[in-house]
């Protein structure tokens, strides 16, 4: 966990969603959200992915992200959804996932709607990213993301749900899943 004070210029950090396609519960299996966090550190290491916050919900994945500059981040967007979607898609197929016969059809059917698609879509297209220009967007929408699970009736608290940044918040896990830089 990297702790910087918000002295950043948040004129390049994004608050993004990513939904899957007719908001399947998807990442209700465990190797499903690890993928996510797999892919998000890949992208930390090899595309310069700033990673601010994030949430990993049933069917939709919250992030605050920025770049280090080694590329754009609709860049990284673009290249971690690609990437996740095949993943997620062979998983599914592969696995002993039981809900598989009905979920996959899904995926293949939104593909053949999309024409920016060959044949899946996992995630719709549209991120909806928001440009984070001031501090209190920026604690506004971290807020937000931390408080889904507790929205969710997931966890009381928000730190105490596992797929997210808000224990790294606050203060609890020095060791988390993945770093993330904390805003002070």
């Amino acid at each position: 966990m990297t702790r910087i004070q918000s002295t950043k210029s948040f004129e390049e950090i994004f608050f993004v969603t990513f939904t899957i396609v007719h908001w399947i519960d998807l990442f209700t299996r465990l190797e499903c959200r690890e993928l996510i966090i797999d892919n998000l550190k890949y992208c930390q290491k090899e595309k310069g992915l700033l990673l601010y916050s994030y949430v990993i919900m049933s069917n939709h994945i919250h992030l605050i992200i920025g770049s280090d500059g080694k590329f754009l981040v609709s860049d990284i967007i673009r290249d971690f959804k690609k990437y996740t979607s095949k993943k997620l898609y062979e998983f599914i197929r592969t696995s002993g996932e039981s809900r598989k016969s009905w979920m996959l059809p899904i995926f293949q059917k939104s593909g053949k709607a999309n024409p920016n698609n060959t044949s899946i879509q996992i995630w719709i297209q549209d991120n909806n990213p928001m440009l984070i220009e001031k501090p209190d967007f920026f604690w506004q929408k971290l807020e937000y993301i931390h408080d889904n699970p507790v929205k969710a009736g997931l966890v009381f608290r928000p730190e105490d749900y596992v797929f997210s940044s808000a224990s790294s918040y606050a203060g609890l896990h020095a060791d988390a899943m993945i770093d993330i830089i904390v805003v002070e």
